[in-house]
């Protein structure tokens, strides 16, 4: 990569660290909202952005690219499911950092400029076919998260009046276990293919960065 488009791209990693730690910190003070599938991918995002970016001024060892695709993928759901299911925020109820919603940076801007980080200024071919399959490992995991921790304390969530169930699809009090199994089966079927997706963006580019 140039010289100058790696300080680019450097700073640009580092943006993202930023609004993904800086606007994920709400949950340090309200800990529930780390049952949010949103702040999950957005810190460990800004953890992994904040690595390739010193990796890069450094010509250190970047993240692995399993862990940049599985994120990549996981920033993606979080965008898109925020856009398509998702109601938008309630002002009064909203969490804001520097006087801008969360809800903007964590579930549209980050998103968008992770995509474009994947896209521009990744190397690829380097996804293996069972990725797509193994990126999911984490979903299940998430969800047992879910059930248990509401299971054993059901008034702790950051819903109103303690809901600990952070999403209307996988409330299961609400829904019912065949409604949540019908929804969890359509989220995996969305994992795939999203999975499947990248996998075939990553290996129709070429094995450079589009940009650098």
């Amino acid at each position: 990569m140039l010289s100058g488009m790696k300080y680019f791209v450097s700073v640009y990693r580092f943006v993202i660290a930023f609004l993904c730690l800086a606007w994920t910190s709400v949950a340090w003070t309200t800990t529930s909202y780390w049952v949010y599938f949103t702040y999950q991918s957005n810190f460990v995002l800004g953890l992994v952005m904040l690595w390739a970016a010193i990796a890069l001024l450094i010509d250190g060892n970047q993240p692995p690219a399993w862990l940049k695709g599985v994120l990549t993928l996981y920033i993606m759901v979080t965008g898109i499911i925020a856009t398509v299911l998702l109601p938008p925020p309630n002002p009064a109820t909203a969490k804001y950092v520097f006087g801008i919603v969360t809800n903007l940076i964590l579930h549209k801007v980050v998103p968008i400029m992770a995509s474009v980080d994947f896209l521009l200024f990744d190397p690829h071919r380097r996804f293996k076919w069972h990725y797509v399959f193994s990126w999911l490992i984490y979903f299940p995991l998430y969800l047992a998260f879910i059930l248990i921790r509401a299971a054993l304390w059901p008034h702790s969530g950051p819903e109103p009046h303690g809901n600990p169930y952070p999403y209307g699809f996988i409330d299961l009090p609400k829904i019912g276990l065949e409604q949540l199994v019908v929804n969890c089966a359509g989220c995996v079927v969305f994992f795939i293919v999203l999975g499947l997706l990248l996998f075939l963006i990553d290996r129709i580019l070429p094995s450079k960065p589009l940009v650098g």
